[in-house]
């Protein structure tokens, strides 16, 4: 069994309990990694709260060179890292390889040169303001991006001089444990990043409720995200949360629609469909609608399950046997209240894993529940539209805000419907995914933003000092 990593070194739980880490193709246990007790976070938290003076006056200059190095060393070990993600998450080698592992290098690398030009002090009349690191901060990560989802927190909170506990999924722990490898390898002083395996309910509580953390970073879903908030408020720290989404792609009727609908299944499928920003609704006006269901069938046709490792894959299983009863759960429910099935399904496609069809509904109406909750799986509902005003509507119609898109001839007249939609990020005709911009939602969707210097900002402190 695999250990914690608490203040520079390897060490045993107090708990004495392991939690198996399954791979989702095979349904074979692959590793164990400590389930992790209060005490353990006690320690953690100690560790990182006596680190803290000394790392956040450490000059932002050497902070860099250490994120670099890091940085430098997962690009080194990439491909190794990628089998990893595949192997205990399900995602197809070649996605692992480049958005699971490569793409989280690059934000490392970005946040290292923003800790080298860290926001500057400034005068405002006779006051002197200054940033400062928020303190100590316990990072809840989530399986679906086990490597991304923990550098967006990590590494801006390390570029800003603060400390971190993190609590990965339990699920899919292990890229978290190669970049732990990876900090105590190139030299990160002791303390300043420590990890804690274990469930959320006690490793993750614990560390919300803990007095001497500062500050939490959650992603995952709504509820949990609810959860911690109220938890973290006993003791009033700063809450930083990215959650659900239900994202809408909506086509106008002057778009390109062939390459609208095949760029919107695939960003539906991306992953398994277990990505928060899919765009898992798919609105059209009504006079296309028939031939954009027709499109969207072909296209799924091209997400076969398959084996992560297998030559070109694009669909890999679902992360859990709970994961894949929650995915069957809605669409049977789909089915249940009217929706039309035109792919997919839940027949498992293949002998053992977790797999599911790549799933589409047709017919699907405004506050059935597969058109409300985010299912987290390759389940992409298709949905008619009269109005631009009405299509405006039904992306709205949630109460998720995280991300969606918008499709036009011009790229001004969807900008205009984009504006008019309150959600976190809008991808204009295909806009590729920017891994420097800021990410988070609005409404359900979360608080504060990830990545770049907004990223950074959520782990800085602002003081006046009156001169």
């Amino acid at each position: 069994m695999r250990q914690l990593y608490i203040g520079g070194a390897w060490v045993s739980s107090a708990s004495g309990e392991a939690i198996e880490v399954v791979n989702p193709a095979t349904e074979e246990v692959i590793d164990r990694v400590p389930a992790g007790a209060p005490d353990d976070v006690e320690v953690a938290v100690r560790a990182a709260r006596a680190a803290f003076p000394s790392w956040s006056r450490t000059a932002p200059a050497e902070r860099a060179k250490l994120l670099a190095a890091a940085a430098a060393l997962i690009q080194e070990r990439s491909a190794d890292i990628a089998r990893v993600i595949a192997t205990d998450m399900g995602s197809p080698y070649g996605f692992a390889l480049k958005v699971q592992t490569l793409m989280p290098a690059g934000v490392l690398s970005s946040y290292a040169q923003l800790a080298d030009a860290l926001p500057v002090e400034r005068r405002i009349g006779n006051s002197l303001v200054v940033k400062e690191p928020v303190g100590v901060v316990a990072a809840i990560t989530p399986w679906n991006y086990p490597l991304h989802q923990v550098i967006c927190k990590v590494a801006p909170a390390l570029a800003a001089g603060c400390t971190v506990v993190l609590k990965p999924s339990e699920v899919a722990p292990l890229a978290a444990y190669a970049l732990a490898e990876i900090f105590h390898e190139v030299g990160l002083p002791a303390g300043v990043f420590n990890l804690v395996s274990g469930r959320g309910p006690v490793v993750g509580e614990a560390l919300a409720t803990h007095p001497s953390v500062d500050m939490v970073s959650f992603t995952g879903s709504t509820a949990a995200g609810k959860r911690v908030a109220s938890l973290a408020a006993e003791t009033v720290k700063r809450v930083a949360l990215e959650l659900g989404g239900k994202s809408a792609n909506i086509i106008l009727p002057d778009a390109d629609l062939a390459t609208a609908v095949k760029v919107g299944v695939a960003n539906a499928f991306v992953n398994c469909g277990q990505t928060c920003s899919a765009w898992s609704r798919m609105l059209v006006h009504r006079d296309q609608y028939d031939t954009a269901v027709r499109m969207a069938v072909d296209a799924s046709s091209s997400y076969v399950p398959s084996d992560p490792f297998a030559e070109g894959a694009r669909l890999g299983p679902l992360v859990s046997a709970v994961q894949l009863e929650r995915v069957v759960h809605y669409i049977n429910r789909g089915q249940e209240e009217g929706a039309r099935l035109v792919t997919g399904g839940t027949e498992r496609p293949l002998d053992r894993g977790y797999y599911v069809e790549p799933t589409v509904f047709a017919g699907v109406e405004s506050g059935m529940t597969i058109e409300q909750e985010e299912i987290f799986g390759p389940v992409l509902s298709i949905i008619p539209f009269t109005t631009e005003d009405q299509a405006i509507a039904i992306a709205e119609g949630t109460r998720y805000g995280l991300a969606g898109a918008v499709w036009a001839a011009t790229e001004d007249r969807a900008l205009g419907v984009a504006r008019q939609l309150r959600t976190g990020q809008v991808a204009i005709n295909g806009g590729a995914f920017n891994p420097l911009a800021p990410f988070g939602g609005y409404k359900q969707s979360g608080i504060g933003r990830e990545l770049g210097e907004s990223g950074l900002e959520e782990y800085l402190e602002t003081k006046s000092l009156q001169l």
